[in-house]
């Protein structure tokens, strides 16, 4: 069954899920419209999650604020929004699963030990580029030779770990997540929950069948489907959007300091965004921008 074929036959789940880091800037507005238009395009119910299990990138406040901005251009929750933060049993009984499975194994290492590992093996990290981590905890590598555990990892199939999928925007995606990333954290040695384990949770046990996001995260979904597989929990479609870009090119974000949005005008702030998502441009208010826009993502992506 196609993504579109399974999008026109369930009753359509979609989310924003932002990390109350900061205010919303232009990048996460684009994401924010195309999840909310793909709901409403499709005749589903759009859900708000606030990503705060880092909690300490989280500020004060910022969650707050993030609604009031949504709400300011007449993007509003379906339902009551949900924390991360409040939803640690969840993980806890998740990674359980995948421990009895023998899906999961705990780790000694930290960065500089999978930094010394890989020099050893002759495959010293390009700058910029994550350590792909060697295994060195693996079970059948004698786990972890009488060191203390630091984090939980996701323990890859060599055999079963390429993974294919279509996205709704960019079409035929693949990974072999064992080479190319390796056994992935699932709880950090700081004790806070990895995103890629409470990112699959959560979508799961909301009934998310629909994740429209920011094309930076194409890369994770290949891990989020190996877990879905694991914990026999289904995989929703996927369509990852442009991403807004700044002068030299580089993605906005709060890390590389993307300015908080002005929102003293709504309208023009989503005209940006629409014009970013390929969305005519329009003098109106905001509830008949958003109607409009709804039928031209209804003829594009419905």
């Amino acid at each position: 069954m196609s993504a579109r074929t399974a999008l026109t036959t369930q009753a359509y789940r979609g989310r924003f899920a932002p990390s109350p880091t900061g205010p919303l800037h232009a990048g996460s507005l684009v994401a924010a419209l195309a999840s909310w238009l793909d709901a409403r395009a499709h005749g589903g119910q759009w859900l708000v999650r606030m990503e705060d299990v880092d909690m300490p990138r989280c500020v004060p406040g910022a969650d707050t604020f993030l609604l009031q901005q949504l709400a300011a251009c007449g993007l509003v929750s379906d339902e009551p929004v949900v924390w991360q933060s409040k939803r640690s049993a969840l993980y806890q009984a998740a990674l359980q699963q995948l421990i009895d499975g023998n899906r999961a194994y705990p780790c000694a290492c930290s960065r500089k030990d999978i930094e010394l590992a890989l020099r050893a093996m002759g495959q010293p990290r390009e700058r910029h580029q994550a350590a792909i981590y060697p295994g060195t905890c693996r079970p059948e590598r004698g786990g972890l030779h009488g060191r203390p555990p630091r984090a939980w990892r996701f323990l890859c199939d060599a055999g079963a770990s390429r993974v294919e999928w279509t996205d709704r925007r960019l079409g035929r995606q693949a990974q072999d997540v064992d080479r190319d990333v390796g056994d992935f954290v699932l709880l950090r040695a700081d004790g806070l929950w990895a995103y890629q384990l409470a990112v699959v949770v959560d979508d799961a046990e909301q009934g998310i069948n629909a994740v429209v996001r920011g094309e930076d995260l194409a890369d994770n979904t290949a891990r989020q489907i190996l877990l879905q597989q694991a914990l026999s929990l289904p995989t929703p479609s996927y369509l990852h959007t442009p991403l807004v870009r700044d002068a030299k090119g580089e993605k906005l974000s709060k890390q590389t300091g993307a300015a908080a949005l002005n929102l003293s005008d709504p309208a023009t702030a989503l005209n940006q965004a629409a014009l970013c998502l390929g969305l005519p441009q329009a003098k109106a208010q905001v509830p008949e921008l958003l109607y409009r826009w709804v039928q031209a993502w209804r003829e594009r992506w419905g």
